[in-house]
């Protein structure tokens, strides 16, 4: 498991996909963040703070992530090598882990430069250091979590399809109705007292509460358990290419 995770992880960073998907993140959060005039823009806040980053990257990663994981089994199922791996002395299970994983560690090491822009904040804040750190670092395990969730969505729509335009244009409609979904459809008052209950179903509620660096056990354990239920549905998918 671990040799096929840092094979999957090295695929990504010896090819332009890596790199492309960690500059492209970078690049958008940093011209809202600092260039173009708006909301987002932190000098011209006058706040302290780089919360508008955790507002951006959910929809940054919202089509990033599908464009990492949607060649992971499409691929494979592609090329006529899925057949192959699954004949190496690994279960379903921990190959579907192997790739969770790098796609995963991918989204991680897209964020850590994203640090850079804390330091900034920190350094020219008035006083100096006149930051929310513990906030701040709760938001960075909040935006962790919701690239755990994505990828493991990513990855059960790559399980669905050989085609990797459509595997990702699967994981951005999934990502996008987990996110808002839930609450959009709760917003039609057809739910009577169930509205709150639907909304807490969707990503967008627990993941609001966690970048505000509110650290509660029941965003984490949503945050697992949504990604625990998409990896089990690509084990799932995979297991039952053998029943056809």
């Amino acid at each position: 498991m671990i040799a096929l995770y840092f094979k999957e992880l090295n695929s990504y960073l010896s090819s332009l996909t890596g790199y492309l998907v960690i500059l492209l993140y970078l690049l958008i959060n940093g011209l809202f963040l600092w260039v173009f005039d708006g909301g987002f823009n932190i000098p011209d806040s006058g706040y302290a703070s780089i919360q508008p980053l955790f507002v951006i990257s959910p929809w940054v990663f919202m089509f990033l992530i599908p464009a990492i994981t949607m060649r992971m089994f499409s691929d494979e199922r592609r090329l006529g090598t899925l057949e192959f791996l699954f004949t190496k002395p690994l279960n379903e299970t921990k190959i579907i882990l192997a790739k969770y994983f790098a796609a995963l560690s991918l989204v991680i090491i897209s964020i850590l430069p994203t640090l850079v822009y804390f330091f900034v904040v920190y350094a020219y804040a008035e006083p100096q250091g006149n930051v929310d750190v513990g906030g701040s670092m709760g938001s960075y395990l909040g935006l962790i979590f919701l690239g755990a969730a994505y990828s493991a969505i990513g990855l059960f729509a790559s399980a669905l399809t050989e085609n990797q335009i459509v595997s990702f244009l699967i994981g951005l409609f999934l990502c996008f109705f987990m996110y808002t979904g839930f609450e959009s459809l709760a917003n039609f008052d057809l739910l009577g007292g169930f509205e709150q209950t639907f909304v807490n179903l969707g990503i967008s509620v627990h993941f609001s509460s966690m970048s505000r660096g509110v650290i509660d056990t029941r965003d984490a354990i949503y945050f697992i358990s949504l990604s625990g239920i998409f990896i089990l549905a690509t084990r799932l998918k995979l297991v039952s290419r053998k029943w056809v």
